[in-house]
């Protein structure tokens, strides 16, 4: 027989476009329409709806980018035969791009409730009520530009309002009635999976071919004329096919039905804020009609914003996760970046979040749901263990550009030794249709063959939200058990992850962070964005400190205020803020909302140390470090000491000379540290011939992705920036400074390299006022260490990563994160790197002419992409850097508390005693507050930072009546650290990098007076 098969597949297109589609609708019929449109920001529709309306009709324009039309819809309800239903249909204007990135709507019935949402590939909405009564509608429609247009990454306007133009986007091209044919919706369904299935087979297969002759003599039956009359005869004629079940060896898929709805990205914050309310009624909607269908959605923020602005819809939300249709999962606040959060921040990300979900729903999420964070950090594992948390998912990691991850199904172990059972959907994509396409591609990629048999797939439009729609839920049901086709359930998290681990109950293991090999450039992008972050997270640690000191003395504690403060920044530390790779609306907002943040928090700062320190006009310091610093106690409050002997500077033939008693600093007349000597042991940390604080400027232009990437190919194209305007020494009463001006194009910077009295480091203080596009700025430290690997500081602990390229993993490392330390060391000596608001770093080995090798260090400052924000990172940035060479890994951590948490002057009666004290420098104490359940317990977070075992006495300051560990949601646990409590001291032995919570139970009685 001739094989004709790409002749027929091309007819059953054909006639599935041509004669299957027009024929859903029987018949449709106009509405009526008023319009209104709102002159700025969106309003509420209880504002809106009373406006003046006028008429609006079909084909008209619509909507400057942001803008906000209202329609009025008005019609009759149709009557309807046997077999039809009838709903509206509207075309916004859509584009062709992908639900979530163009014109969407919500429609309101006249109450103010929400009946459901109007994107592309989801336009329908239900009619309530029967023939003849009145159709009274409000459609919300939203004129959301097309930012990605077709991800060509050009520079655009449309990321800020001011930017956006006045001109209308969209055209309204419809707005009806329609007459659903339920028999040849189904039909397209059933042709839509097995064309999907059919495509998905080899060529060569017999059940394809059967397929194919099954859809065949469907056309063959189907009167093109009288599609309606004919379609029971032509899924007659599909009946056989669909019914044949999946072999016993298929693979088994849990579909998931969620929506990855990034909290801002190509859009502000607040049309998230609609764009969780489409899709959450979205999924109500049609969980009205499939009673199988559940819905799984993460981040607590998004359900907190639809209790505040849509209580209606967060009611009938509520009632379906009491029927567990509605499943909160992740258990996070939002599905945040893991790479640059503090560690704190990252376990309040838990405490948040199921705080939340507890509190408002009674149920707890297990699962951390990340599908598209950009990369994970090796301390992952235990905060969220620590939080409660069973289960691990994410996808991201199919995004690699060079190695493949070796397993869809693993434990996870992180720093400390903790694993979570871990899944990586083999499907490749969080944004699944359920196409025949994917699932063959999910069972083929499927890592664990012949040991275990089950993977996840979660379907449902994201990125700009929209969620499942009819025809998935369609797909579902038909691919349940369909020979050639993996099978398929409709699922939750929890159901999942059970199955598979009594499926695989001794999978491999992944130890340390799971470095995503794309998007390097998100640990630069948007500078002031990361620093809002890092101040905001530091303040927040002394505020809670001094705030729990002053309740302990009587003192008010501000919950509510501190509540508000750490939900701004845990919303902050979302995938796309926090790396920068958002448009400008964004990043400017976040700017504002960091610095409401630091006006809150040194408010709370200013009210609990003058309630600390009582009344007088002694000269104190208070430090809310863990290590006590120079004439200053941790966690405490010390009178000022003298400055000691100051530092000095002279200029020299060739530079200057910087000198205390630790450190001898020489700068040449470039401004270039040709040697950074410690006094101690004589030996100088700056490689011989080379020199350091070398700010370096690279092209920057990836291939694609431009805030996310950083391409290895910069590394091709660099200038060194060393002309000098001018360099001079700045007199100072303790400490040596010389100041060096440069410029660089249409940039200027000015450095301040200061070596304080008594000071173990160099302080260099970078202020850039940036004016570059597609550059990238580092600053370069050569130094004289041979060592195969690097120490980088991340959540409550470090990591080691090799300097060398061995291997294609460690050749893809090529740009990398760290917190606010790096050590590179050899036996016996090494160099700390230390910063106040820098994450990527690059370190590298370089061979010497002598022989040997030196290791660079790089701090990457800035770059200047120029999508989604052409104007990123423009204008005026500081920089603070220490480098202190003879250092150890221990020195390197007191380096970073030091830059990140600086003393405060203040007035008072006298000096405090700390209110915690730790025997061991081992053991870091992170966090200080009152109990979540506001009992008045005093909560203390603490962790081994040193990578070894520790043992550690805790003094408090404060009566307790009892100490207990729990979680990060401080509920009790069996104590794994506590081994003995005397008096007001408790005896703790770690293991390494061991996150250890304690609760002292009430009664906390009046601290220790001022000494």
């Amino acid at each position: 027989m001739h094989d004709n098969s790409s002749l027929v597949e091309a007819r059953i297109q054909r006639f599935a476009e041509e004669r299957l589609h027009p024929a859903v609708y029987a018949r449709t019929q106009e509405l009526e329409l008023r319009s209104w449109s709102a002159p700025g920001e969106p309003v509420p529709f209880a504002e809106a709806v009373v406006q003046t309306f006028v008429p609006f009709s079909v084909g008209s324009s619509w909507g400057r980018a942001w803008s906000t039309m209202w329609l009025h819809v008005i019609g009759v309800v149709p009557t309807v035969d046997d077999g039809q239903r009838a709903e509206l249909i509207f075309d916004l204007g859509f584009n062709g791009a992908e639900p979530g990135f163009q014109a969407e709507g919500t429609v309101y019935r006249p109450d103010g409730s929400i009946v459901k949402a109007v994107e592309p590939r989801n336009a329908h909405v239900p009619l309530e009520g029967t023939a003849g009564d009145p159709i009274d509608l409000y459609l919300e429609a939203a004129a959301n530009p097309d930012i990605a247009a077709g991800w060509t990454f050009a520079p655009t306007p449309f990321g800020q309002w001011e930017s956006a133009g006045e001109e209308p986007l969209y055209v309204l091209r419809r707005a009806d009635i329609g007459i659903l044919d339920v028999t040849v919706w189904e039909l397209l369904q059933d042709v839509a999976v097995l064309r999907g299935l059919m495509g998905a087979l080899p060529a060569e297969s017999p059940r394809r071919a059967e397929i194919l002759r099954a859809l065949e003599r469907m056309i063959d039956v189907t009167d093109p004329e009288d599609v309606a009359g004919t379609a029971v005869d032509a899924r007659a004629e599909l009946v056989g096919v669909l019914a044949r079940p999946a072999s016993a060896s298929a693979h088994s898929l849990h579909a998931v039905g969620h929506a990855h709805i990034d909290s801002a990205w190509l859009w502000p914050v607040r049309e998230t804020q609609r764009k969780v309310a489409r899709t959450f009624s979205n999924v109500l909607s049609l969980q009205q009609a499939d009673p199988d269908f559940a819905f799984a959605a993460s981040s607590a923020q998004q359900y907190a914003w639809m209790k505040q602005f849509q209580p209606e819809l967060f009611a009938r939300m509520r009632e379906a996760v009491a029927a567990g249709r509605f499943v909160p999962a992740g258990g996070m606040w939002v599905e945040s970046d893991t790479n640059m959060p503090g560690g704190e921040a990252l376990a309040r990300q838990f405490v948040r979040g199921k705080r939340f979900f507890l509190e408002e729903f009674g149920v707890e999420p297990l699962d951390v749901w990340l599908p598209d964070s950009f990369g994970y950090s090796a301390a992952l594992p235990q905060i969220a263990r620590a939080a409660g948390s069973r289960w691990m998912l994410t996808q991201k990691m199919s995004w690699n550009e060079t190695n493949v991850m070796p397993h869809h199904t693993f434990l996870w172990e992180g720093i400390d030794g903790t694993r979570i059972f871990t899944h990586f959907p083999p499907v490749d994509t969080y944004n699944a249709q359920l196409t025949g396409e994917e699932l063959a591609r999910a069972e083929r990629q499927y890592a664990e063959k012949g040991v275990a048999n089950t993977s996840l797939v979660p379907f449902g439009y994201g990125d700009g939200g929209g969620g499942p729609n009819r025809e998935m839920v369609a797909a579902a049901t038909r691919l349940r058990s369909l020979e050639g086709s993996p099978t398929v359930t409709l699922s939750t998290p929890r159901r999942f992850f059970e199955a598979a681990e009594a499926e695989y109950p001794a999978p491999p293991v992944w130890s340390g962070e799971m470095y995503l090999e794309f998007h390097r450039g998100t640990y630069t992008s948007q500078s002031r964005t990361k620093r809002g972050n890092r101040r905001s997270e530091h303040t927040l640690k002394e505020a809670e400190l001094w705030a729990t000191a002053a309740a302990l003395r009587g003192e008010p504690y501000p919950y509510d205020e501190l509540d508000a403060a750490w939900e701004t920044v845990l919303l902050q530390q979302f995938h796309d803020i926090l790396p920068g790779s958002s448009i400008g609306w964004v990043h400017r907002e976040a700017e504002r909302r960091y610095a409401e943040v630091l006006a809150s928090t040194e408010r709370i700062i200013a009210g609990a140390l003058a309630v600390v320190a009582g009344s007088g006009d002694t000269e104190l310091v208070a430090d809310a470090g863990p290590y006590a610093k120079e004439g200053t106690a941790a966690m405490g409050i010390s009178a000022v000491q003298g400055t000691g002997v100051p530092a000095a500077v002279a200029r020299t033939t060739g530079g200057f000379v910087l000198e205390n008693e630790h450190l001898t600093v020489s700068i040449d007349d470039a401004g270039l540290v040709t040697s950074l000597v410690a006094r101690a042991t004589g030996r100088d940390a700056i490689a011989a011939g080379e020199r350091g604080n070398l700010l370096q400027l690279h092209r920057d232009t990836p291939s694609r992705w431009d805030a996310w990437d950083i391409d290895e190919h910069y590394r091709r194209h660099v200038v060194d920036v060393t002309d000098v305007v001018s360099i001079d020494i700045v007199p100072h009463p303790s400490a040596a400074i010389v100041c060096v001006v440069r410029a660089l194009g249409g940039s200027r910077i000015t450095q301040a390299l200061t070596l304080p009295s008594g000071g173990r480091a160099l302080d260099i203080t970078t202020t850039v006022d940036w004016h570059e596009r597609q550059k990238l700025l580092k600053l370069a430290f050569p130094f004289d260490v041979h060592t195969d690997r690097a120490t980088s500081e991340i959540q409550f602990g470090h990591v080691h990563r090799p300097t060398h390229t061995n291997t294609s993993w460690d050749a893809a490392r090529f740009e990398t994160v760290a917190h606010r330390w790096v050590h590179v060391g050899e036996p016996g000596f090494g160099v700390a790197v230390a910063n106040d608001a820098t994450y990527g770093h690059d370190i590298t080995r370089t061979s010497r002419s002598g022989g040997g090798t030196a290791t660079t260090v790089r701090l990457s400052l800035l770059r200047a992409p120029l999508f989604p924000d052409p104007d990123a990172d423009q204008g005026e940035h500081t920089f603070t850097v220490s480098v202190r060479p003879d250092a150890t890994i221990a020195d390197a951590i007191r380096e970073g508390y030091r830059l990140n948490l600086p003393v405060r002057a203040l007035a008072g009666a006298g000096p405090v005693a700390p209110l915690l004290d730790v025997s061991s420098d081992a053991v870091v104490v992170e966090a200080v507050k009152l109990a979540e359940d506001r009992s008045g317990d005093v909560i203390v977070r603490l962790y081994e930072a040193h990578g070894g075992r520790a043992a550690a006495r805790l003094s408090a300051a404060f009566d307790f009546a009892a100490v207990a560990e729990t979680d990060l949601l401080e509920r009790e646990i069996d104590a794994t650290a506590v081994r003995a409590v005397e008096g007001r001291a408790v005896d703790l032995e770690l293991r390494a990098f061991q996150l250890v919570t304690l609760r002292f139970r009430a009664p906390a009685l009046p601290v220790s007076q001022p000494e």
